[in-house]
C-alpha cells in the first residue's frame, strides 16, 4: 500500500523530470554534436541531470500544491491551519477530495437539520400564537360585550365575567407550562429528590379526578391491588404531575364506559417501571414519533375543545428526562395506549 501511495505521488514529478531531461539531453547533444565536442563523458549528463531535475520539479509542484490546496481546507474550515501539516502533499489529490466529500455531506446534513429546525420553529410559533390568541380574544369578546352595555344586566354579568375568568386561566395555565418548559431545557429547575410510596400518589390523583372520569363513565383502577406500599426515590411533586398529565389525557382521550389502568411493576433490581394504560381513542404510528413536541396535537381539532395547554406530554418527558429516566409508549389506532416511565427504587 505504501508502495502504491508513494509511486502514484511522485508519478509527475518523475515522469516531468524524465522528459525535460530527455529533452535537455537531446538539446545539449546536438550542440555538442554540431560543434564536435561529443566526448564519452557526455553519458553522466542525463544520470546526473534526471536527479536534480526530479527534486527541483517535486520541490515546486509540493510547494505550488501544498498553498493551493492549504487556502482550499481554510476557505472550507475543513480543518484548522495548525491541523494542515507542513508536509509533502505531492500531486496525490485523494485525500483532499476525501475531505471535500466529507465537508459537502456533512454541510448536506446541517442544512437539512437546519430545515427541519426552521420548520418546526414556523410550526412551534404558529402554535404558541394560536394557543395563546384563543383565549385572548375569548377574554376579550366577553369584556367588550360587558363594556357596550351587558354589565348592566346581573346574568349576563356574572356568565360572562366567570367565563372571562376561565379563558384567564388557561394563559395563565399555558404561561406557567411553557415557563416550566424552559427551565426543564436549560436545566434550571432542580428536583428535590425523596423516598416516598408510589402508590399512595397513584391514590391521590386517581381521587383528583375522580369527578372528571365519571363525568365519562372512565374507571381509575390498579391492576391488581398493592396492600405493600412501594417506595422509590424521585421528586414526589414532579412525578405526580407526570401522572396527573398522563390521566388525564386517557380520560380526555378515553372511550365512555372506559378504563385507565395503572400498574406498578419491578424492572430490574434497582428500577421500578409505571404503566398507564388505556382503552381509547389509540394513535397512529405516523403520530408517535412527534408525541411528545411542544403544542404537537393528534387531532388538531377536537383536541383543543378539550382544552388544556397542549404542553402536558412535552412536560412529562422532561421530568422524566430531568431524573435520568426514559419514557415509553405504545398505542393502537382504535385499541388504546400504554406510557410508561421507569423510576429508581429506594435502596
Amino acid at each position: 500500500m505504501q508502495h502504491k501511495t508513494l509511486k502514484k505521488s511522485y508519478k509527475f514529478a518523475l515522469r516531468t523530470a524524465l522528459y525535460v531531461t530527455l529533452f535537455t539531453t537531446f538539446l545539449v547533444g546536438l550542440f555538442l554534436y554540431y560543434y564536435h565536442i561529443v566526448n564519452w563523458h557526455f553519458v553522466f549528463f542525463p544520470l546526473i541531470c534526471f536527479p536534480f531535475c526530479f527534486l527541483i520539479i517535486q520541490y515546486r509542484v509540493e510547494r505550488f500544491i501544498y498553498r493551493r490546496v492549504k487556502k482550499i481546507y481554510d476557505d472550507l474550515t475543513l480543518l484548522e491551519s495548525t491541523s494542515l501539516r507542513p508536509q509533502p502533499i505531492t500531486t496525490d489529490m485523494g485525500t483532499l477530495t476525501r475531505e471535500i466529500d466529507k465537508y459537502a455531506k456533512n454541510k448536506k446534513f446541517e442544512i437539512e437539520t437546519l430545515k427541519i429546525r426552521e420548520e418546526y420553529r414556523k410550526e412551534f410559533i404558529g402554535n404558541v400564537s394560536h394557543e395563546l390568541k384563543t383565549p385572548l380574544f375569548t377574554v376579550q369578546s366577553y369584556l367588550l360585550t360587558l363594556l357596550e352595555g351587558g354589565v348592566e344586566d346581573e346574568k349576563i354579568r356574572k356568565k360572562y365575567l366567570a367565563r372571562a375568568t376561565k379563558g384567564v386561566e388557561r394563559l395563565t395555565y399555558i404561561i406557567k407550562d411553557l415557563d416550566m418548559i424552559t427551565k426543564l431545557e436549560v436545566g434550571d429547575l432542580s428536583l428535590e429528590k425523596e423516598n416516598f410510596d408510589m402508590v399512595k400518589v397513584v391514590q391521590n390523583v386517581f381521587d383528583l379526578f375522580e369527578m372528571k372520569s365519571a363525568k365519562k363513565h372512565i374507571t381509575l383502577t390498579f391492576d391488581i391491588d398493592y396492600p405493600e406500599p412501594i417506595m422509590v426515590y424521585a421528586d414526589k411533586e414532579r412525578i405526580q404531575q407526570v401522572l396527573t398529565n398522563l390521566v388525564v389525557n386517557s380520560i380526555k382521550y378515553g372511550r365512555e364506559k372506559g378504563t385507565t389502568e395503572v400498574s406498578i411493576e419491578n424492572l430490574i433490581k434497582n428500577k421500578a417501571i409505571i404503566r398507564v394504560t388505556d382503552n381509547g381513542e389509540g394513535i397512529a404510528k405516523a403520530n408517535l414519533q412527534r408525541l411528545f413536541e411542544r403544542f404537537y396535537r393528534v387531532d388538531k381539532s377536537g383536541s383543543r375543545k378539550e382544552g388544556g395547554s397542549g404542553l402536558g406530554l412535552s412536560i412529562v418527558k422532561h421530568i422524566i428526562e430531568a431524573h435520568e429516566e426514559k419514557i415509553y409508549i405504545e398505542s393502537e389506532l382504535g385499541v388504546g395506549s400504554e406510557f410508561s416511565f421507569t423510576l429508581e427504587k429506594t435502596k
